[in-house]
């Protein structure tokens, strides 16, 4: 996790002022969830798996958490991103990391560069989508098997039962669903 070790903190509250109302209630770092988004994109998560950070010692440490933190919500990361896809604050957000990551010595500026980060919001955006419709086959499925288990063994391949058998809610996907 050496981006704690050499950056620090990549995102501060500060860069997000203009994305709350500044008389709300006091939620969640934003800084904090802008840098779980991007350990999300990084490793491929969808939002219940990032959820998991309650139990990850390497996210714990690049984000500053105590060990007893306890976590957040899965649902907050798509009200985040849905704040994050307003406007041009995403590509604001990219470019806060770039020149970080530059200033560090991480990434060589040669020229200009571009930033889009459009390519990630729907890289999560896609996980979450399969994530919801494994689970919505999975539950049809067992809807259908109590009222006709013979008729749905006869459709249903092995195939389909490994997939979507169980429940999707834990994160485990099938790799070819990702």
């Amino acid at each position: 996790m050496w981006v704690r070790d050499r950056l620090d903190e990549l995102f501060v509250d500060e860069d997000f002022a203009d994305w709350y109302p500044a008389d709300g209630r006091k939620g969640l770092s934003p800084a904090r969830l802008a840098l779980v988004s991007v350990l999300q994109y990084a490793e491929n998560l969808t939002d219940r798996q990032a959820e998991a950070v309650r139990c990850r010692l390497d996210w714990k440490y690049c984000l500053g958490l105590e060990l007893d933190d306890p976590g957040f919500d899965f649902s907050v990361l798509s009200e985040f991103r849905g704040r994050m896809a307003q406007g041009d604050r995403a590509d604001r957000l990219l470019t806060v990391m770039v020149d970080h990551l530059v200033a560090a010595g991480l990434v060589k500026r040669r020229g200009r560069v571009r930033t889009d980060s459009t390519h990630v919001l729907a890289a999560v955006r896609r996980l979450n989508r399969g994530e919801l419709v494994a689970e919505t086959l999975r539950t049809a499925l067992e809807e259908l098997s109590e009222h006709g288990e013979e008729w749905l063994a006869r459709l249903v391949t092995r195939d389909w039962a490994d997939r979507y058998g169980r429940c999707v809610i834990t994160g485990c996907l099938a790799a070819g669903t990702r």
